[in-house]
């Protein structure tokens, strides 16, 4: 009976050893009726002065707008979408980005994102980067980003 309970606490606690790195890497939040899911960015190399930041971001109620975000691993975090014009893939810096009514929207490689510009020091995989996400409505809520390894994608595709 006892090597029985021993074993029962063996598996219950490596399984949660091993789950423990994937709650370490807490990545949603949420304020007001607006939650953020799946945040991420990915590691840098010396020298990068920029990085894309990607979550998903859902509102319950009514409509907002992320109006502007910061972070202290970089200057400035700016608003962007990528687009295509012609044959020519364009990125541009945006005023806000809308959060549908009931709905969500999508920051993602390819598409509307955060880019950290002249980033202070390079990102590493496994690192936390602080974000903090203001919305006109909402207020204020800061997110932590997991650094992913270069390559490496959470719920979008590769940037």
């Amino acid at each position: 009976m006892k090597t029985t309970i021993q074993l029962r606490t063996l598996i219950v606690s490596t399984a949660f050893i091993c789950a423990a790195p994937s709650l370490s890497f807490a990545q949603d939040a949420k304020v007001g009726n607006i939650a953020i899911n799946g945040a991420y960015t990915r590691a840098t190399v010396a020298g990068q002065a920029a990085a894309g930041g990607y979550m998903k971001i859902t509102s319950s109620g009514a409509a907002d707008q992320l109006i502007s975000a910061s972070s202290p691993v970089s200057a400035e975090v700016q608003l962007h979408t990528m687009k295509m014009d012609g044959n020519v893939m364009q990125m541009r810096e945006v005023k806000q980005i809308e959060v549908p009514a009931n709905g969500a929207v999508d920051l993602k490689p390819g598409g509307l994102h955060l880019m950290f510009m002249n980033i202070k020091a390079p990102l590493k995989a496994g690192d936390m980067v602080p974000v903090k996400l203001r919305f006109a409505k909402a207020g204020e809520v800061e997110v932590k980003m997991p650094v992913n390894a270069p390559g490496g994608h959470g719920h979008g595709a590769k940037h």
